[in-house]
Parts: C-alpha cells; structure tokens; sequence
C-alpha cells in the first residue's frame, strides 16, 4: 500500500533562482512539480520525505536554465491485487458503486455485492440487506479487496 522509495527526476531551474538558496528553490520546485503526482509504475506519491542528492547542473544552451539531476526519497501509495482497503462511497447506481481511497477511484460491481442487498432507487440510491440493517449509500464508510487494477500513464 504504502512504500518509501528513491526515485531520480532531472529538474530544470530558471537562472532568477541561482543564488544562495538555490537548494532551497530546487527542492520546493520538486515538491511542487512531483508531490500528487501519479506514475502507473511507482504508483501516487504522496511527499518527498529527503533528497539524497543533487547532482551537478547541466546549462542548456540558448535558453539559460540548467538541469539539475535530483535523487530523492518519498512516500508512494500503490494499490495492489488482494489488498484490503477502506474507502468512503462517492456514487452508488443500479451497476454497483465508487468510492475512494485516498486518490485512488474504485468500482464495485453489483456482481460482487452480498447477494443479500438489494438495490433500492429514489432520491438517496443504496444498496440495503434485507432487514435493513447495513446500508451503502453515498458518504458510507466500506472495506473491500482489491480483485484487480488497471493502470492508465497517469493514473492507477
């Protein structure tokens, strides 16, 4: 689910931030550009927790920005087959219902619902066991497992 790795990225910082906080400007520059961010390999990150180095600045010619090679260290969220997760109901239709786990968009299919709820339609749509006693509905608090993912170039 969650995972502390290193990633690198080459950073390119404008000429105006040269000076003595240039660390400083390059790593809120990263933190701004990669912090929620999404790869389908590495999965969400959720922050930049260090940097473990800065590698020496490339200038680019004709434009004055240098490239900076950055090796840092952060937290990422990936979701993985046979996990249990909780998320909160955002829609519920006659199809099933999504919900959320942090950045993460999940559906569940009618198919995978106890085959003791029932859809019920109006104006607050949810699914209802037979006494009455669970309800899923919009807002609901669930803990499913995780039965496959797809993966899109930016999201999971």
């Amino acid at each position: 689910m969650f995972f502390h790795i290193v990633l690198e990225r080459n950073m390119q910082l404008h000429p105006r931030y040269f000076g003595r906080n240039l660390r400083d400007n390059l790593v809120s520059k990263l933190m701004k550009d990669v912090e929620g961010t999404c790869s389908g390999r590495h999965g969400f990150v959720v922050a930049v927790t260090g940097i473990e180095n800065i590698g020496k600045g490339l200038i680019r010619d004709g434009t004055g920005f240098v490239t900076f090679p950055v090796k840092y260290q952060c937290v990422v969220f990936r979701p993985f087959k046979g996990e249990i997760l909780e998320a909160v109901v955002t829609m519920v239709n006659k199809m099933g219902f999504f919900a959320e786990a942090g950045p993460v968009q999940i559906f569940v299919s009618n198919h995978l619902i106890p085959d003791d709820m029932e859809f019920q339609s109006g104006d607050m749509p949810n699914y209802t066991t037979s006494d009455g006693s669970v309800k899923i509905q919009k807002d609901s608090e669930v803990r499913l497992k995780i039965i496959g993912t797809r993966v899109d170039a930016t999201e999971i």
